[in-house]
């Protein structure tokens, strides 16, 4: 088990005593029954929560079994360096829900269910949240992100932190994706010696691996889609503004969300249940209340009946691989339509993102280093972190440098009219593109590819992105966007993105889990050393 701050409990969460029901198993037997029900990785979130809802399951045992799991493949064996650390109070957390279970209190199918945070969300507790960087090393603000306190109160069990490129993959344009001055480099478990794409890698690894029930990643652009397409499992990137931002380390207020990462597409819907809702100290979110509902709810096989679809066809998409997910979509009931790009202006939208980025950056990070809990981080500003850089270069800068905190120093900041410029050219470019797309071909949804192929990680030699990137128009405009596995191509796993417009977050739920449904493309990983290039 990964402990990296070894430290005594003052307080076990102990509960008053209560009789418990007859369908609450002890934790040996639920652990005999959980293992009678096939290996963890075969059992995903909602089948966690039926065992704990019919009382076949607890969550010690639960929790117990994948604490386990990341000893044997994240510490030892294939050694993913998904995982950062674990909470060391994880079991005590358990308890206390197993006791509050038998006391007759069930708080839906979050109870008692452990996930893993990316470590650049606030999480209380003893563990830091370092962003990746040795200079947030003491970063232990013992709170958690209001998101975080949503999926408590749902019931989850924080289990650990998950590595990250380090800074969300906005140091350096030649940047290693998966790689941390914390964490190392995190592992593709289809093929250990490929990259785990990012940001949200130790998320989209361990969702894949079976390292906990669900993840949380978070995405400015890709973070999320890119690491779940590549290790071949669901990523939803939510609306901008139904899941709160505070208390994570941020890149951009305009473009950044956190989201769930898991197996299947039902899972990702009931962790955004508990996630979504508005945050006064967030003013994205002050419409979140009014979209939020239980997106689990209406997930069917038959949810593409009667559906538009549009495609998204890139040049260098895997064609065979689209055509199916075409064949497929069609089956189930959806009219599928090819839609005409050749008008998007790309090349304008990336770079007046690229300028968004800039900006905010220096000032996003300001504000939330500034905002810290007294005596934690002597950093206040995006100059003193390339300042700790500079100072700490054998361990920070050994693979790579930081041109792109250093063009973001340069920012005028959030008044500059070349920023605002920016961000209405080109968030308006992308938020007219999807729209017009969406009212002129009268669809509901957008499908596009979402990822090439996990390429050879190179340390200090940058990625070595293929294929298509289905990330950048929802990514600038704030709609959402849900990957899902679509196959193999090569032996490692691509995924298929659907895409909807601002607040229809269900909606491309319903599609995607129908597509998942009906194509049944997740693949689980093999731990293979390595896989013949495709």
């Amino acid at each position: 088990m990964k402990l990296t701050f070894l430290l005594a409990l003052s307080c076990a969460l102990a509960q008053p005593a209560a009789a418990a029901p007859t369908t609450a198993p002890s934790t040996a037997q639920a652990s005999l029954h959980l293992a009678k029900a096939g290996p963890m990785e075969n059992l995903d979130l909602s089948q966690l929560a039926d065992g704990i809802d019919n009382g076949a399951f607890n969550s010690e045992a639960i929790t117990a079994a994948y604490l386990a799991r990341i000893a044997a493949i994240d510490d030892s064996g294939p050694k993913l360096n998904a995982v950062i650390a674990t909470f060391p109070d994880a079991l005590d957390q358990a308890r206390s829900l197993d006791a509050e279970y038998r006391a007759g209190r069930y708080r839906g199918p979050m109870h008692g269910i452990p996930i893993l945070v990316k470590d650049n969300v606030e999480v209380a507790g003893p563990l830091p949240t370092t962003a990746g960087s040795l200079a947030l090393a003491d970063n232990i603000t013992n709170r958690d992100a209001p998101f975080i306190a949503r999926l408590r109160a749902a019931g989850a069990v924080i289990l650990g932190k998950t590595n990250l490129s380090e800074w969300a993959n906005i140091r350096s344009r030649n940047s290693t994706s998966g790689w941390s001055a914390v964490g190392g480099l995190t592992k593709n478990p289809h093929a250990l010696d490929r990259n785990s794409c990012g940001s949200s890698s130790g998320s989209g690894a361990a969702a894949a691996a079976a390292l906990a029930a669900g993840t949380i990643g978070t995405e400015t652009d890709g973070s999320i889609t890119c690491p779940a397409g590549v290790n071949g499992v669901v990523g939803f990137k939510p609306t901008v503004g139904l899941v709160s931002r505070r208390f994570v380390v941020p890149i951009s207020h305009s473009q950044d969300t956190a989201g769930p990462m898991t197996r299947s597409v039902r899972d990702a819907a009931i962790m955004l249940t508990a996630m979504a809702g508005s945050d006064p100290q967030d003013a994205a979110t002050a419409e979140a209340d009014r979209w939020r509902g239980d997106y689990s709810n209406g997930l069917s096989i038959d949810g593409l009946k009667g559906m538009r679809i549009g495609v998204m066809r890139a040049p260098n998409a895997d064609a065979a691989l689209l055509d199916a997910a075409i064949a497929t979509l069609k089956a189930g009931g959806a009219q599928v339509v090819l839609l005409d790009t050749s008008k998007i202006d790309r090349q304008k939208i990336g770079q007046g993102e690229f300028k968004i980025l800039l900006a905010e950056l220096k000032a996003d990070l300001a504000s939330y280093l500034q905002g810290l809990p007294d005596g934690l981080v002597r950093h206040k500003t995006l100059a003193d972190i390339i300042a700790f850089n500079k100072a700490h270069a054998n361990t920070e800068l050994h693979y790579f440098g930081q041109d792109i905190f250093e063009a973001a120093d340069k920012e005028k900041g959030l008044d500059d009219p070349a920023y605002r410029d920016a961000l209405a050219t080109s968030r308006g470019l992308a938020t007219n593109a999807l729209n017009q797309m969406f009212a002129s071909n009268k669809v509901d949804v957008i499908i596009a590819q979402t990822n090439g192929a996990a390429w050879v990680s190179t340390l200090g030699k940058g990625d070595a992105f293929s294929g298509p990137s289905a990330s950048q128009l929802p990514a600038v405009a704030g709609f959402p966007h849900l990957t899902v596995p679509m196959g193999l191509s090569g032996g490692l796993p691509i995924g298929l993105s659907f895409i909807g417009p601002k607040w229809h977050d269900h909606a491309i739920l319903k599609a995607g889990f129908a597509y998942e449904q009906l194509s049944k493309a997740r693949v689980a990983p093999e731990f293979r050393t390595q896989i013949e290039s495709n």
